[in-house]
């Protein structure tokens, strides 16, 4: 029996159906539900509308109801209906009950650009808080003023169904932080071209995955110009990516960075995607295989202040240098240098002190 491989598209615009050029319609209604490709292998995108018809209905319900008081059309009302993180929440459900399920061996997430993946990977604990601080109390306070206020307001109080429905989703989601945040189940890999302007996306969504607890295990460059090209109109544009390939690889040591050259020809269908395959990994090696588990840095609350705590495991105090460059800090090992992007919270900070115990270097950042 082969490896159970699922491939699952949180990203609003969908493109695995296109990917494997499956004969689907435009907007794909046939993988709304895991859809068989070949042998152990299945593409499922989510498909928002459907999920407000299983899961979302009373949320939805009372949405509808307020637009249509400002005049919109039910249409309308029902496309606007879909607020921000539904999708995402919805693909959270399905890996929760796979993974519960123990339905496929391997679950691959394919995310959207780094903004809506931060909303992704941050709704766990923003969505727990809110249930164990506010909901108890929002449920409690709108039960009792209710019959009074619907009186008066011009529009009606969600009902009890509203409330009981967010509970029946929270209980879906139950214990997906601890999947998404445990380095041997999960890991991230973030896929950049050796261009400045995605490298600095990158960047940045290295950092907050790193905020949030996961491990990036690899990162993937794509569309590098093969060497032998040999031609006037490429030269600049190999230039520039050799100098951006220098800069990936020293920003993300030690996490490995797999290169991936630029076809002549456009990626698309079995054929192509094995060929991909066979230029990212190795014949025998697992492509499901977690290559690494220690998180390269992490950020923590500090003595009324922040600190940055970095795995060094062959460092010695006499070896370490540290200095603050823009909106980063860099840490130099002999020759070798490690580039820490600083979240917002972070970014004016000054690094005050630094010690190295038990082969971690914590970093105590303060305010001028």
């Amino acid at each position: 029996m082969g490896c159970r491989t699922l491939v699952m598209s949180v990203d609003p615009a969908h493109s695995l159906a296109d990917a494997f050029d499956l004969s689907t319609d435009l907007f794909h209604g046939q993988t709304a539900d895991p859809f068989t490709v070949s042998d152990n292998l299945a593409v499922h995108e989510v498909n928002i509308q459907r999920e407000i018809k299983r899961y979302w209905t009373e949320i939805s319900a009372y949405v509808i109801s307020v637009l249509r008081t400002t005049g919109i059309s039910e249409v309308e009302a029902e496309e606007l209906a879909i607020l921000p993180g539904m999708e995402e929440l919805s693909a959270m459900m399905y890996v929760n009950q796979y993974q519960r399920e123990n339905r496929y061996d391997v679950v691959i997430l394919d995310c959207a650009p780094t903004a809506e993946s931060m909303r992704f990977v941050s709704m766990p604990t923003t969505l727990e808080w809110y249930m164990k601080h506010i909901f108890p109390y929002q449920r409690g306070l709108l039960k009792a003023v209710r019959p009074i206020a619907n009186r008066v307001a011009p529009f009606e109080l969600p009902a009890d169904s509203y409330f009981a429905n967010i509970q029946s989703l929270f209980k879906r989601l139950e214990g997906i932080d601890e999947l998404l945040e445990n380095p041997g189940i999960t890991s991230v890999r973030l896929i950049t071209n050796p261009e400045k302007m995605v490298l600095r996306e990158t960047q940045r969504a290295f950092v907050y995955f790193s905020l949030h607890g996961l491990t990036v295990d690899t990162v993937i460059v794509n569309r590098v110009l093969p060497a032998e090209v040999h031609d006037d109109f490429f030269s600049e544009w190999q230039l520039s990516q050799k100098d951006t390939l220098k800069e990936i690889h020293e920003y993300f040591e030690p996490v490995p960075v797999k290169h991936v050259p630029l076809f002549t020809h456009e990626v698309l269908g079995h054929r192509r995607l094995e060929e991909l395959a066979d230029a990212l990994y190795l014949p025998g090696e697992d492509p499901s295989a977690i290559i690494r588990q220690d998180r390269p840095y992490s950020f923590v609350k500090h003595e009324g202040g922040y600190a940055i705590r970095l795995l060094l495991p062959f460092a010695s105090r006499e070896e370490i240098e540290l200095f603050k460059k823009r909106d980063e800090l860099v840490v130099q090992v002999g020759s070798i240098r490690r580039h820490i992007g600083l979240p917002l919270s972070m970014a004016n900070l000054t690094p005050v002190r630094a010690h190295l115990e038990k082969k971690v270097l914590t970093i105590e950042m303060r305010d001028h």
